[in-house]
């Protein structure tokens, strides 16, 4: 019988956040970071040339025209700097960012292509990048303050508390440099790549319903119907909880989506079938379901271990011939399989608030996330001592974690292991020494 994930009681659990699909998506986006902070800059500007006006129209009822001379004396010297910073920035931001996507593009062919999408998730590239722009179109807009004339009299503007907001953007424009200098070079290191990767599928784990002890898997009914894709062929990237369990709520039914998160959907293809009343309307379904064109870690369960699975094989390539990089993402598998070792798999319920069952989610299962995480490592382990022999510690460590009924698939990865060294090593003390359990491999 499948395990069962449900949520937490009516009482204690905290709902899904409607905006959460939203905020996933956008954050592997890069064009709303830099979009936002410079129409946010604009809005800023805006109240730093109201108080500028404000300032001198103060000025001239007093009749203080001697402060406003050297304000005008000070604007000079400030349109300098303003000047010099605005034709710099753009020529600072193409350098930067032309050899950021060098760096992207090596960590990609070293790695495995899929690492991209760290750099595009990263706060502080986005960050950088925004205020880069956001300085950028801010002298533009604070060049357009200065008057030309040299008359205290007749001055309506001197733009003295935007060329101090300007000055301040420029100091946050190097310090955020600094920063996103030291974000990726530890990004081109593999242990922090590994470890990122990792991050983000415990995120997944720690977002998915947690079991309520005592509840068995419910009857969700007969299948009265089922939902076509009616949108483009893609890759199932997340669905919104919040909405599906509304709707199936509202029309008193169960829905259990029908592909697993992170597969292919073609249009056509039923993704959402409905058990024990009537299809909800198309409307209500509408944005419920997200496809694109790559998985995503939101909801994805598995697509931590596949890049793991990748980097640990580019590292065994004979290109490459890294087994280090393998034992290191080894370690990571590990890690993420011990933390599900005792956790109920194979699907997740979802609740209304009275409890009710209204929405089923599927999510891979024990034995597929072993053979995701080991499978192909091991199929390349032959040859490489260093990897055969942290695999089979980590299996070690697995059994000891794991409860009996998920024992199978760990004995049965380390029963093929020993079996293709045993084939492969070409005499004794070599086969006893790839076959001897180190968690650091050789050393």
């Amino acid at each position: 019988m499948s395990d069962w994930m449900v949520t937490q009681s009516p009482s204690v659990r905290r709902r899904p956040r409607a905006l959460s699909p939203l905020r996933e998506h956008l954050r592997d986006t890069f064009w709303f970071a830099p979009t936002a902070a410079m129409v946010a800059v604009f809005l800023v500007w805006v109240g730093a040339e109201a108080l500028d006006t404000a300032l001198v129209d103060a000025l001239r009822e007093n009749r203080d025209y001697e402060t406003l001379d050297e304000l005008l004396r000070f604007a000079e010297d400030a349109k300098a700097v303003v000047t010099a910073v605005g034709s710099a920035m753009m020529t600072f931001i193409g350098v930067v960012f032309s050899i950021s996507l060098v760096a992207v593009q090596m960590a990609s062919g070293q790695f495995t292509p899929r690492v991209v999408r760290l750099f595009v998730r990263s706060r502080i590239t986005k960050a950088t990048f925004a205020v880069f722009l956001a300085t950028f179109v801010l002298t533009l807009l604070v060049l357009t303050s200065f008057d030309s004339v040299d008359d205290p009299r007749a001055a309506t503007s001197v733009p003295l508390v935007q060329s101090v907001l300007t000055l301040c953007m420029v100091a946050l424009s190097l310090l955020l440099f600094v920063l996103y200098v030291n974000a990726t070079l530890r990004l081109m290191r593999i242990s922090h790549v590994i470890a990122r990767i990792a991050s983000e599928s415990f995120r997944v784990v720690a977002s998915m319903p947690v079991p309520v002890a005592g509840q068995g898997a419910p009857d969700l009914g007969p299948e009265t119907a089922w939902v076509p894709h009616g949108g483009r062929a893609g890759v199932l990237r997340d669905v919104h909880i919040a909405r599906l369990v509304r709707v199936a709520r509202k029309h008193g039914v169960v829905l259990r989506l029908i592909p697993r998160i992170g597969d292919f959907v073609v249009p056509g293809m039923p993704v959402l079938a409905v058990h024990g009343g009537p299809v909800p309307p198309r409307r209500a379904l509408r944005y419920a379901i997200s496809v694109g064109v790559e998985r995503t870690y939101h909801q994805d369960l598995g697509f931590g271990l596949r890049q793991l699975s990748d980097i640990a094989l580019r590292g065994l390539s004979p290109a490459v011939n890294d087994p280090t990089t393998a034992v290191q993402a080894l370690d990571r598998v590990i890690q993420f399989l011990a933390a599900l070792s005792r956790r109920p798999l194979d699907a997740a319920l979802h609740r209304d608030r009275a409890g009710a069952v209204r929405l089923v989610q599927p999510v891979p299962g024990w034995t597929e996330l072993v053979d995701l995480g080991l499978t192909e490592t091991r199929g390349c382990a032959v040859g490489n001592p260093q990897v055969s022999r942290r695999m089979l510690a980590g299996l070690d460590d697995l059994l000891l974690l794991a409860p009996p009924e998920r024992r199978e698939p760990l004995l049965r990865h380390r029963h093929l292991l020993r079996q293709a060294v045993t084939l492969a090593a070409q005499n004794a003390p070599d086969r006893e020494f790839a076959l001897r359990p180190d968690r650091q491999g050789i050393g």
